[in-house]
């Protein structure tokens, strides 16, 4: 697959949102349990600045097919401002196909320029998927909260999953 990576822009919150709901969906991607909206979207897209915590698309033949962000951990301490929680998702159709892993590629090649040197990843213990690709990208399991996470009765818990890209 011919893929490309940008950072997002504006008139990609839709699809970003789309893409988003569609993980909301599984109850295994997210711990969200309600879709959330364009407009809760575009106040998110903002707080990502494509210079410290972008936002990148995963694009093939002109169609958005995956996403992944950079966010802040704990804004406004300074001291873990070289720290960053790396998301990903991936459109429904288009899983399997190497798109999370180009994207978590290439926001690893730019932590250098962004000048991160940690990356954590937050997912829930029963996204096995998530957690082979982090596996296969050098990342190491550093925290489990079991059953944190309830989806109408059905617990789950998180794991933190951790990367130094510079020592």
């Amino acid at each position: 697959m011919n893929l490309s990576i940008s950072i997002a822009a504006e008139n990609d919150i839709p699809i970003i949102t789309k893409i988003y709901n569609q993980a909301v969906v599984l109850r295994s991607a997210t711990a969200d349990i309600h879709p959330v909206t364009i407009d809760s979207r575009k106040k998110w897209l903002q707080e990502h600045s494509p210079n410290q915590y972008p936002v990148y698309v995963a694009e093939t033949q002109n169609e958005i097919v995956g996403w992944c962000s950079l966010s802040a951990y704990r804004p406004g301490r300074m001291a873990l401002g070289h720290t960053a929680e790396i998301s990903y998702y991936v459109d429904e159709n288009f899983t399997g196909m190497g798109v999370g892993s180009a994207m978590i590629s290439h926001a690893i090649e730019n932590c250098d320029r962004l000048d991160i040197k940690t990356l954590f990843a937050i997912i829930l213990d029963v996204n096995k998927d998530s957690t082979r690709i982090l596996e296969k990208f050098g990342f190491k399991k550093w925290g489990h909260l079991p059953n944190v996470a309830d989806f109408d009765g059905r617990e789950c818990g998180h794991l933190y999953y951790g990367f130094r890209v510079a020592s």
